[in-house]
């Protein structure tokens, strides 16, 4: 039995099913597996364990993309998985072989603005009816409670097993509120945010927040991320009473709990829409912000806001990750969050007390009538993860001397002063783009070392407001074709927005485009950091094979052995490095790209990771259902 000293520790605890990947992300969400049986030294045994195919190719849906991010869940000998179509499955740890599965029967015939599912939750207690249950929200805003070991169904939970939470949250545009990251479960209640198709109107579906009682599916609090009441403090820093009239700010991330502290963490998004504010004037508190919940009462405990009136679509898009931060001398408990600036906060979990300074500096103002924009913005003291500096002409990336000067040209006719430079008609350069930065792949955290990792891209975009009778002199003057048009009803503008590519498909500006960052979180530094990926499956087949950095989502799976692993690029590979140098130590060619966050369990004495694959059709990757478990030969 392949076991050091510290993994039999272990393994004394996992067999006995007293540890458990049962929630995203792991413990704390912070993405670590506390073993070290696979490490540096024995990469070369690691092999495939078993390659499951889920079935879900988006086979019979007429306008829905495709995108498979599960992070799998371990309990019991058992994989719990989601799919695109909301599908819920349990595979056998050790075999891969299907143990049951579950499809939620989601419409065919409609559109679906959102097209990921990020897993499932799992609760264990007391209850006649299903002690074991696995929770799976879908993309029409519904939340089945199923029975973690027969996949059946738990009847006494809402109407036969489901809960609708369309209900209360205005009119709702079906297909357009949903439910990607899977609910967080602290004691006996389900904590659910929702996913809420953006740029559609300045008044769209509430973003609530909602505690569901686990065992009847019955609301116990909500909490709205838009204040309503003008009781609340917060309700004045939106100006003209607009509070009731705009929508979102919703929680579309994993949320986090700390059962001792009875607090629920939640990342909330930007208002809608998300690229003109001239409806919702004012700072917009509880959105883009990190918020901590009273897990009784709903109640906010604090809060921070770290975008104010968002015009960036920049919502804070990764689950609150709970770590331990040495500081000053002191351990402090704490939550921390990367975002699509690319900056790094941290917070003290009991106050909400900055952990790492954070100033507020000035920033561009917004020449768009109507708008007005707040003159600062809060920056982190943690040294930025990426370039926050205007993109100049001496940025721009070409294979050809035309590619580069198209892509000059357009950088010389864009506005562009930094980050947070505002959306503007003459259009203007996003960098970090409203991808990000750092998306919802997040922060993946060796508490023990104090070192975080984290993926980031580094893809600016393109953003134009389009006043509303211009439409087609916009589309005559720049085409349509990449362009993502948006019809922001209710207000004096369309949006148009693309990534900033050149006429060959590839980044106009320089590479790295994508890359992998180590940070010291107790020094405030930034370790290492290299280009994750190279252009092989993403360029035309005559472009040479560079490691520039390939763009993606998903996140980094860190281990006790030392090493990180991730996919989260539009190249077909998984890799692995070395979490202390950077160095690249291990891969593995996929059917199509990894576009989620790997898991790691310990089962009957071996350590496996495990991945989905499943492409990403918005970003132009091939189709998956693909789930890769790896192991240590024999």
């Amino acid at each position: 039995m392949r076991l050091t000293v510290m993994s039999l520790c272990l393994w004394l605890l996992c067999t006995g099913q007293i540890w458990a990947w049962d929630t995203y992300g792991g413990e704390g969400g912070q993405q670590f597996a506390p073993f070290d049986q696979i490490n540096p030294g024995n990469l070369e045994q690691l092999a495939v364990a078993w390659h499951f195919r889920t079935g879900d190719l988006n086979a019979g849906f007429r306008r829905k993309r495709h995108s498979m991010q599960t992070n799998p869940l371990y309990w019991n000998g058992l994989l719990f998985v989601s799919t695109s179509a909301n599908w819920a499955i349990a595979i056998d740890a050790e075999s891969g072989q299907e143990r049951w599965r579950f499809d939620a029967q989601l419409p065919k015939d409609i559109g679906y603005s959102e097209s990921s599912s990020r897993g499932v939750s799992l609760w264990h207690g007391v209850s006649e009816i299903c002690p074991n249950r696995l929770f799976l929200g879908t993309l029409i805003g519904q939340v089945f409670a199923l029975d973690a070991i027969t996949g059946e169904p738990c009847t006494d939970f809402g109407e036969n097993g489901r809960v609708d939470l369309t209900v209360g949250v205005g009119e709702v545009s079906f297909g357009d509120y949903g439910i990607t990251s899977p609910p967080a479960v602290i004691g006996d209640q389900l904590i659910v945010g929702s996913a809420i198709g953006d740029n559609r109107a300045a008044r769209l579906e509430r973003g609530l927040v909602r505690a569901l009682d686990v065992r009847t599916g019955q609301t116990n609090w909500s909490w709205d991320p838009i204040p309503v009441s003008e009781n609340d403090p917060q309700y004045s820093s939106w100006a003209d009473d607009s509070a009731l009239r705009t929508g979102a700010a919703n929680v579309w991330p994993p949320i986090s709990v700390d059962a001792e502290l009875n607090l629920v963490f939640v990342s909330t998004g930007s208002p809608s829409p998300d690229f003109y504010g001239g409806e919702r004037l004012g700072d917009n508190h509880y959105a883009n912000s990190l918020v901590a919940l009273d897990a009784a009462t709903g109640a906010v405990s604090w809060w921070q806001q770290l975008v104010h009136h968002d015009v960036w679509d920049y919502d804070i898009p990764s689950q609150p990750t709970l770590t331990e931060i040495r500081h000053q001398g002191q351990s402090v408990q704490a939550v921390v969050v990367a975002t699509k600036t690319g900056m790094i906060y941290a917070f003290d979990r009991r106050s909400g007390e900055p952990i790492y300074e954070i100033t507020e500096q000035a920033v561009p103002a917004s020449d768009i009538a109507g708008e007005r924009l707040s003159p600062t913005q809060p920056i982190s003291s943690f040294p930025a993860l990426t370039k926050l500096n205007a993109v100049t002409e001496d940025d721009s990336f070409g294979l050809v001397w035309f590619d580069k000067r198209s892509c000059r040209k357009i950088i010389r006719e864009y506005r562009s002063e930094g980050l947070f430079t505002p959306p503007s008609i003459q259009g203007t350069i996003m960098s970090p783009s409203y991808a990000g930065g750092v998306n919802w792949g997040g922060i993946a955290i060796d508490s023990a070392k104090q070192i975080g990792i984290v993926n980031v891209n580094q893809i600016p975009a393109l953003v134009h407001l389009i006043p509303r009778d211009d439409l087609q002199i916009f589309i005559d003057a720049y085409g349509e074709d990449g362009w993502e048009f948006a019809e922001q009803a209710g207000t004096p503008y369309y949006m148009a927005r693309k990534i900033f590519l050149s006429e060959l498909g590839l980044p106009c500006t320089k590479p790295p485009w994508n890359k992998l960052v180590a940070v010291d979180l107790e020094h405030e530094e930034i370790l290492w950091e290299v280009p994750l990926g190279t252009v092989r499956d993403l360029a035309p087949a005559i472009v040479p094979n560079f490691e520039w950095g390939a763009p993606g989502m998903g996140g980094p799976l860190v281990t006790a052995g030392g090493l990180i692993v991730i996919g989260a690029t539009t190249e077909h590979v998984l890799r692995i490095f070395n979490v202390v140098s950077g160095q690249e130590l291990w891969k593995y060619d996929l059917p199509t790209a990894a576009m989620a966050t790997p898991m790691s369990y310990m089962h009957n004495g071996e350590q496996y990771i495990a991945v989905a694959v499943g492409g990403h059709d918005n970003l132009d990757m091939p189709r998956g259902d693909h789930i890769f478990a790896f192991k240590l030969r024999e």
